[in-house]
């Protein structure tokens, strides 16, 4: 593990000179608990750098307002130190509308695009439910709706037979400090809105992936962020919830990998 001038954790593994991959955690989460059993099937092929989002893990807590612009403002940055000129981006949910900003904002520093269980367009209905919940966020801290949320992340089967991993992902969220917790969900819960149909459209090479039984980053939603990206692909994971990278993480290493094969090789 490094921290860079900003005070970002990061872990930077892999060949030195093959493709840059980055991998960009979800709310709440960190870098380890996220990709640690995927970035080392990357790290075969691929550079692969994977850091806390401000205020997460072991990275610093923000001293500006956390808006979906500062967060690939603030990964632009961790590039700029490292001295990566360009890199792949993949995130998972949060992570996903961070390259995605990242990708139209700074579309000279991004090669390519994975998009995991990432949220889109959830029509005004259900646009205000998830903002209610961002604001009772902001009022309860991490631990408001805990066990509500990770009965969505993960299958009854897996909750059953790996309490000990589900009570780790709780454990990690409810370290979480609350006001940057809940900066961090409002972001989640309202920067989807300048992500939709953008205009230009970004042209990067892109695969859009999520589980068959995600609420919150639904199938539906992943094919619609695929039809506004030239090319982009779409593969839907059977059965699995909103951590299925987690509970599967097989399932996602292996076509993340292929996919960057195909276009950053």
């Amino acid at each position: 593990m490094a921290v860079s001038g900003q005070g970002t954790a990061y872990d930077l593994t892999g060949p030195e000179d093959a493709p840059v991959v980055v991998l960009i955690h979800g709310l709440g989460l960190t870098r380890a608990s996220t990709w640690g059993q995927i970035a080392p099937v990357l790290a075969q092929r691929f550079r692969v750098l994977a850091y806390d989002l401000p205020g997460h893990g072991e990275t610093a807590l923000p001293d500006a307002p956390v808006t979906l612009t500062a967060l690939g403002a603030h990964l632009v940055a961790l590039l700029d130190e490292l001295g990566i000129a360009r890199a792949a981006l993949a995130g998972f949910s949060l992570g996903g509308m961070i390259n995605r900003r990242c990708a139209l904002d700074h579309p000279g520093r991004v090669s390519a695009l994975a998009i995991l269980n990432s949220p889109h367009d959830r029509g005004e209905e259900q646009q205000r439910i998830v903002e209610d919940r961002a604001r009772a966020t902001a009022a309860g801290g991490p631990a408001a709706g805990i066990d509500v949320t990770l009965a969505r992340w993960f299958t009854e089967g897996f909750r059953r037979d790996h309490a000990d991993r589900v009570a780790a992902v709780r454990d990690i969220v409810l370290a979480n400090d609350p006001a940057n917790y809940a900066a961090h969900r409002r972001v989640l819960a309202e920067g989807v809105r300048e992500l939709i149909a953008p205009d230009p459209p970004i042209t990067r090479p892109t695969l859009v992936m999520t589980c068959e039984h995600d609420s919150g980053s639904t199938p539906a939603m992943s094919h619609a962020i695929a039809s506004e990206i030239p090319g982009a692909e779409t593969r839907i994971i059977p059965q699995l919830q909103h951590l299925g990278l987690i509970e599967r993480p097989g399932l996602f290493a292996h076509p993340v990998q292929d996919f960057l094969d195909r276009a950053l090789t």
